[in-house]
């Protein structure tokens, strides 16, 4: 964080002071709410947990490094003492963010949001010093704590953004005003509670009405509700996708014998091949919507095209993939899940295993309200098309339907399975896998599905998952 002193921040975030005897000391390192991560410089914030209470840790952290503690009620260490933690850290957030001087690129969408975000960061980085959001640290909590960890040299802060309601992204915006905005796509990611895809671009699109008339909404040309938000801003509209009217768009797209998307990128001043270390298709989309921003930021095609050739994954079990001594490979993609990463995963898998043998094993999909059924069914039926091997559907009732839809689409005998939970998976694909077999692991991230990689990965014992 830039540095601050303790009187300042209390005056930010319309504090009072508590055992302080030297306002003037500053803060000079990020703001933390884990209690491991606390080092010398730093301020913590105390949040009330169901289970952990931070104000319970503020003497702990104090005598670790930190500066003093942003609480609710006084503490037995230096405190900032506030009505409300979440509304003090939002309220320090907005007044970094207005002395920092970089340029703040935010992002949203319903599915891609955290690997396009690690896409630009990586691109950005080439150019300046670069900020973004670790993993999806993305609410009124994760965003003010990012911006917070930006210094007098930070050039870019790249946010991602999300939502579960209308307002939500707006009351983001108002914390931190980007330059450029980034809508991606409107799914079926938590419609169960926005009620409807309309509902949902309406949630999304507060993003580019939030832009000033000097900024920037980078929209999705393929995608019609993206795509009519260009009414909805003042900024300047850059589109991108495989559209022939985009500004930013892919030609000539291909997966490789391993199922990493090759393309031409044509920009508005050039053009370059892109051969991604990231493996399915869907990638070109976040690729051009990285390329789009690093355009308006002013890079050059070629630049743009080598960085996105060169990029990995920032965050855990996104499409992870690693391949076993034995040769089985496991794509751990079990971060999260909605119907648009679903296909886009399942197609990813199918390209990845040609002419091996593919597992796919699946749990449910969150929120999808009463469309819960029906898309579920859906995933089952696209593995059967896309000629996945075998189909392992974990889990309760959701599960089930996944199972039902690939039955009902003509996938018989062992082809396709349901288990009633991860260590049966586990069983199973340890007794039936064999060399060469490619297997995808994905779920949504209640249902904690990654165990069943870290297992395959480990080679662990029975037992251990349901240990986890």
């Amino acid at each position: 964080m830039i540095a601050l002193s303790l009187a300042e921040i209390a005056e930010v975030v319309g504090g009072q002071t508590h055992d302080i005897p030297d306002p003037s000391v500053q803060v000079t390192g990020p703001v933390v709410r884990d209690s491991r991560e606390v080092g010398p410089g730093t301020l913590f914030a105390a949040f009330a947990g169901e289970r952990v209470d931070g104000h319970d840790f503020a003497r702990q952290v104090v005598e670790a490094g930190a500066v003093a503690v942003l609480a609710s009620r006084p503490v037995d260490a230096p405190a900032i003492v506030v009505a409300d933690v979440q509304t003090a850290l939002g309220a320090l957030a907005r007044h970094v963010v207005r002395r920092l001087g970089a340029t703040l690129v935010a992002l949203t969408g319903s599915a891609g949001k955290t690997s396009t975000k690690d896409l630009i960061a990586q691109v950005l980085q080439r150019e300046a010093p670069t900020v973004w959001t670790p993993g999806s640290l993305n609410n009124e909590i994760g965003l003010p704590l990012t911006a917070l960890s930006a210094t007098e040299e930070t050039r870019f802060l790249v946010l991602e953004m999300g939502a579960r309601g209308i307002g939500h992204i707006r009351y983001l915006t108002d914390l931190t005003p980007p330059k450029i905005g980034l809508v991606l796509n409107v799914g079926t990611a938590h419609i169960g509670e926005f009620g409807g895809r309309e509902q949902i671009a309406q949630a999304k699109g507060e993003l580019v009405e939030s832009l000033p008339e000097d900024g920037a909404a980078i929209l999705n040309a393929d995608d019609p509700l993206v795509r009519a938000m260009a009414s909805r801003t003042k900024a300047k509209v850059i589109l991108f996708g495989e559209s022939g009217e985009a500004d930013v768009r892919a030609e000539n797209v291909r997966l490789t014998d391993t199922g990493q998307p090759s393309f031409m990128l044509h920009t508005p001043s050039g053009c370059s091949d892109v051969t991604m270390r990231l493996y399915g298709e869907h990638h070109v989309s976040n690729a051009l919507a990285a390329a789009a921003v690093a355009h308006e930021l002013g890079m050059s095609a070629e630049e743009i095209a080598t960085a996105l050739s060169e990029a990995g994954s920032l965050s855990r079990w996104r499409m992870e993939v690693t391949e076993r001594p034995d040769g089985v490979t496991v794509v751990n993609d079990a971060y999260n899940a909605n119907p648009e990463s679903m296909r886009a995963a399942l197609r990813a898998l199918a390209a990845m295993g040609r002419g091996r043998r593919t597992w796919a094993v699946l749990g449910e999909m969150a929120e999808l309200g009463d469309e819960a059924l029906a898309e579920h069914d859906a995933v089952g039926r696209l593995a059967v098309r896309l000629n996945v091997s075998k189909l392992v559907a974990v889990g309760g009732r959701e599960a089930s339907w996944l199972q039902l839809g690939a039955y009902n689409e003509g996938s018989w005998g062992e082809e396709s399975v349901h288990v009633s939970d991860a260590q049966a998976a586990v069983d199973l694909l340890r007794s039936e896998l064999r060399p060469g077999d490619v297997v995808l692991v994905k779920a949504s991230r209640s249902v904690g599905l990654e165990s069943v990689a870290e297992a395959l990965l480990a080679g662990g014992t029975e037992g251990e998952v349901a240990a986890r």
